[in-house]
């Protein structure tokens, strides 16, 4: 063999390897990155038997890392605390709710019912009509109690001396039109009817002039935050997604592809959601799924302004773009600099002061029925 065949051949040979590599490179980073496998638990190491004593550091746990709260509830560890476990420390309990659960005249059209006797449970029960909406708005029957005298849902075993009908005036499907509280009438009447009550029913014209004024006062003030976390480079798996969402705190949700962030109270809405596709996350092999964007969002007025939900947005957003190379973009996809994110919170300020001066405070549940 000459020496230009030689050369050539080594040429070809260092062509191909090169060939090779990029190819293999480029398939690692187009392959969605997938979820780490779950670390081994460590074996104790022998230690010699010490009897019972309340010095904590005696037992190989740091006195400042022990739990203030021994309870099994307590949401602190007794480990180390990381910049991930800080973002899930409980806030400052938010103030206790002011007005009851039930029909409010702020929010509600209600119509009092005054039965001719007393009224068991059970009648009342029975008499109840089939649905609980008029049109597109909640309808809801209460009772007052003759033994506690509190307003409430009727129920069995129970005696009642009056009772009261409501619709809801406005929600996020719009105001109370005349259809929907001629069905309220309706279905109270028929309610006062089969429990021998008189009913008394407000003024038509002046209830759905008060719905749309309620209406129109919670459209200006509804606000829906959505943002965009984007992939710079490799794309993520499902797995990879709520590995690293859980790891702040995010649970599954209750519809595939969607994550939630708990409030610190249980029966409370999420403080936060996340979301991918669905698709992805229903598919055969999800791991093999390439999601290039999440979104995280938050619903203003479902959530009490204590929790302060924005700013864990912005610390939550921060710590997935680090752990998983990604960008926070707006809903079109534009990078937001982080001083963007400053008069948002600004507004968002003003915004709660609005819904507090109409005793709608955010994460109420007049707020929360009202913007739903």
């Amino acid at each position: 063999m000459s020496t230009l065949q030689l050369s050539l051949a080594i040429i070809g040979g260092l062509v191909l390897a090169c060939i090779v590599a990029y190819n293999t490179w480029t398939t690692r980073r187009n392959t969605p990155k997938r979820a780490l496998p779950p670390e081994p638990e460590r074996v104790a190491e022998p230690t010699l038997r010490q009897e019972p004593g309340f010095d904590t550091a005696a037992d190989g746990v740091d006195a400042r890392d022990a739990p203030d709260d021994p309870s099994p509830d307590s949401p602190i560890t007794a480990h180390a605390v990381d910049p991930a476990e800080a973002l899930q420390m409980p806030v400052p309990p938010f103030p206790a709710e002011q007005r009851r659960a039930g029909l409010d005249p702020l929010i509600d059209a209600i119509a009092p019912l005054q039965p001719e006797s007393i009224v068991s449970g059970d009648a009342a029960l029975a008499a109840q009509p089939p649905t609980r909406r008029a049109g597109s708005k909640p309808f809801a029957i209460e009772g007052l109690n003759e033994a506690t005298r509190q307003w409430e849902t009727p129920a069995p075993g129970q005696r009642y001396q009056g009772f009261q009908a409501g619709v809801q005036l406005a929600n996020r499907m719009g105001a109370l039109n005349e259809i929907e509280f001629s069905e309220f009438v309706v279905k109270a009447q028929a309610f006062a009817d089969a429990i021998n009550a008189a009913p008394d029913f407000p003024d038509m014209l002046q209830e759905v002039a008060r719905a749309r004024e309620l209406d129109q006062f919670a459209s200006e003030h509804d606000a829906q935050l959505a943002f965009v976390l984007r992939a710079r480079q490799a794309a993520w798996s499902p797995g990879y997604v709520q590995q690293n969402a859980a790891r702040l705190g995010f649970v599954p949700g209750a519809m595939p592809g969607r994550l939630v962030l708990p409030a610190s109270s249980p029966g409370l809405p999420p403080l936060l959601t996340l979301a991918f596709d669905t698709q992805a996350a229903l598919a055969d092999d999800p791991e093999q799924s390439a999601i290039r964007d999440i979104t995280l969002s938050l619903d203003v007025a479902q959530v009490h302004r204590a929790e302060q939900p924005f700013a864990r947005l912005r610390e939550l957003a921060a710590a997935l773009c680090e752990a998983m190379d990604g960008v926070l973009c707006d809903q079109n996809g534009t990078p937001l600099p982080a001083m963007a994110m400053d008069p948002i919170a600004a507004d968002l300020e003003l915004l709660y002061d609005k819904l507090d001066e109409r005793d709608l405070s955010a994460g109420s549940v007049l707020a929360r029925r009202l913007f739903s």
